[in-house]
């Protein structure tokens, strides 16, 4: 009798956590550890880069507040060095940071203290969006506007060359591709583009504006993703026969 063919083991997803904190980090790497990630550690900002630059992560768990380099600092570089998700960790109830930590890049952030399984929920799903095709529809290429959005590979481009997106803003974009003229609540792109059924929706917000200013000729003057006031957001991409 044939022994069975073993079939090769997927690598494990490698996660770089960040933080300061040698209590959080070790509690945060056990969970990750615990559910099949291959973890790093950095305690500030310059070993955090380091870290990245030796070892690429498949994401990085990364500390507002850290010595050397903020946690802002070092999403800025992390996403100019390449397109790795990052989800932040900030304080309850400051706001203006994690609205900044998305504006540099960040595609989710938790805030302390939170709860380590939820935490590896949040980084198992940005992992998952980040490896699959974003939403239904296949590999087939979403067009319009003047946008080509490719959902397998995951690269997009407009009349002005490649635009850089983050893992959220693609999957944003891909959703108001596949659905041109359709008026989208907060609530709703909260749900279909992020997969929660609840949370911040200024993460929403953010989110819109910035890939305005990525695909629009004049954000202040937004042509393709409009406000429907009283309802949310809207596509609207011309004809192109």
């Amino acid at each position: 009798m044939n022994a069975p063919v073993q079939q090769p083991e997927r690598p494990s997803r490698r996660v770089l956590v960040v933080d300061d904190d040698p209590t959080v980090t070790e509690v945060v790497a056990g969970y990750l550890d615990r559910a099949g990630f291959t973890v790093d550690r950095a305690a500030d900002g310059p070993g955090a880069l380091a870290r990245a630059a030796t070892h690429p992560p498949d994401l990085v768990v990364l500390d507002l507040m850290l010595p050397g380099l903020d946690g802002l600092q070092v999403c800025r570089r992390l996403r100019e060095a390449g397109p790795v998700p990052v989800v932040m960790l900030t304080a309850r109830g400051d706001e203006e940071d994690r609205i900044l930590g998305l504006e540099v890049g960040a595609d989710d952030y938790v805030t302390k203290p939170f709860s380590p399984r939820e935490l590896v929920l949040r980084v198992a799903s940005v992992l998952r969006r980040a490896g699959a095709p974003a939403g239904p529809g296949g590999a087939r290429a979403l067009r319009g506007g003047g946008i080509t959005l490719d959902p397998a590979a995951r690269t997009a481009a407009d009349g002005r060359g490649p635009l850089r997106l983050t893992l959220r803003e693609f999957d944003l974009l891909a959703h108001f591709l596949r659905h041109p003229g359709q008026a989208f609540s907060r609530e709703q792109l909260m749900a279909q583009v992020w997969g929660w059924d609840f949370g911040d929706l200024s993460t929403v917000t953010v989110h819109v504006r910035r890939l305005r200013h990525k695909v629009e000729a004049d954000p202040a003057r937004p042509r393709l993703i409009t406000t429907v006031w009283g309802v949310g957001y809207r596509f609207d991409a011309p004809d192109e026969g």
